[in-house]
């Protein structure tokens, strides 16, 4: 039987589209066939290695070969762009964060229902393989009910290169839209996705990088669970030692390139090489498609524990350490073939099978509650009530 493909439409060849871009080569149910960009670079390569390159997004959505679009622009063009994917019918796989503003993910939502479309925000690393397994062990309820849930995660997020509003909260700037968009959407994973109430600080300690660097909250869930999330991407810990020195992407990392990213920096005076700089880590002449490394482990997104009533659950870069009451003991996942193939997985099963996505616009628009809830309780130094809370892993 010859293998199904799915022909992916893109809008957006930045950072984003580079790190899913391995998955898209090596994943034999995608085929790319057409994308935007204001680019030109970028659309003249594309044309050369894998199909039509169009000059506007209501180009890639009108083509009649795309069946489904990822839309991998700026944070505040999603609703854009996904209302304009819907209007054409077109099945819609998002980057995180679904949007800056909650008002933008109901017209996305209400886009994709009007348009009997499934509408899939990713990839944050609530799709790793060793979260997943986290999920089922917890919702199997083998070890009992999860009581607690400690995140954290320390990288150089803020100091690798940026265009001006990326540094700009309002503009969706800063690690809580980006970053916790990763987190927020793990920890409500695990904790069954019904916050209640977001107690949180935030920080922002360079005045030449003003938006948030780093946050520390406390998420009440419905029922008693409660989770501590922390992100700092201030460059000096590095939490991949608590991995292992595993990195974010599951490839190995060397300890030994410590404020790699500072001296980048320094060595880039002002924002027009910044930007410079940023453009060669999007898709363009200067980079290369990256393919699949060998011996890849799975990704993760820091040191992660959760506390069941029977036993302690930590996700690894090889599986999931399950810390009993009588023993200590790894539940191993075989390695990637396919970097981040679990997005794959849910893109092709909502729209071959009509199965409801697990990371669908109101389990994502209830992450950006959350996230703007840390923005918020951090200004009034109260704690934040929460409303639009969906539970995790309930098809809607």
């Amino acid at each position: 039987m010859s293998q199904r493909t799915l022909n992916l439409g893109v809008i957006g060849l930045g950072r984003a589209f580079m790190l899913m871009l391995p998955t898209f080569v090596a994943d034999p149910r995608v085929k790319l066939v057409a994308a935007s960009d204001p680019r030109r670079e970028a659309r003249d390569r594309f044309k050369r290695e894998f199909g039509t390159a169009h000059e506007s997004a209501e180009a890639v959505c009108a083509d009649p070969a795309v069946e489904a679009i990822y839309i991998a622009s700026p944070h505040q063009m999603h609703a854009e762009h996904v209302r304009m994917a819907c209007a054409a019918g077109k099945h819609v796989l998002v980057e995180k964060p679904m949007a800056i503003t909650l008002a933008d993910c109901d017209a996305m939502i209400e886009a994709a229902t009007a348009a009997d479309i499934h509408l899939i925000v990713g990839h944050s690393h609530s799709f790793n393989a060793p979260i997943l397994k986290l999920h089922e062990a917890v919702r199997s309820g083998r070890f009992g009910a999860a009581r607690m849930i400690h995140a954290l995660n320390y990288t150089d997020f803020l100091y690798r290169p940026r265009r001006p509003e990326e540094l700009v909260t309002e503009q969706g700037g800063g690690v809580i839209f980006s970053q916790g968009a990763h987190q927020i959407d793990i920890v409500r994973l695990i904790g069954g996705g019904l916050v209640t109430s977001v107690d949180a600080a935030t920080g922002a300690w360079d005045p030449a990088r003003p938006s948030e660097g780093a946050y520390s909250a406390l998420l009440r869930f419905d029922g008693g669970t409660f989770a501590s999330a922390t992100y700092s991407g201030y460059a000096h810990f590095d939490s991949d030692e608590l991995v292992g020195w595993t990195g974010e992407l599951g490839a190995p990392k060397d300890k030994n390139r410590y404020g790699e990213a500072r001296r980048m920096l320094d060595n880039t005076p002002g924002a027009e090489a910044e930007i410079a700089l940023k453009e060669t880590r999007t898709y363009g002449p200067a980079t290369t498609v990256a393919k699949p490394a060998e011996g890849l482990s799975h990704q993760h997104f820091g040191f992660l524990v959760a506390s069941c009533e029977g036993a302690d659950l930590r996700p690894m870069p090889d599986g999931l350490m399950i810390y009993a009451n009588d023993r200590a003991y790894l539940e191993p996942l075989p390695p990637p073939q396919v970097p981040r193939s679990e997005v794959i997985d849910e893109l092709c099963a909502a729209v071959w099978d009509n199965r409801p996505p697990l990371h669908d616009g109101a389990f994502s628009r209830a992450t950006l509650e959350v996230c703007l809830a840390i923005l918020r309780s951090a200004r009034n130094c109260a704690p934040i009530a929460l409303s639009r809370q969906v539970a995790a892993g309930t098809p809607r």
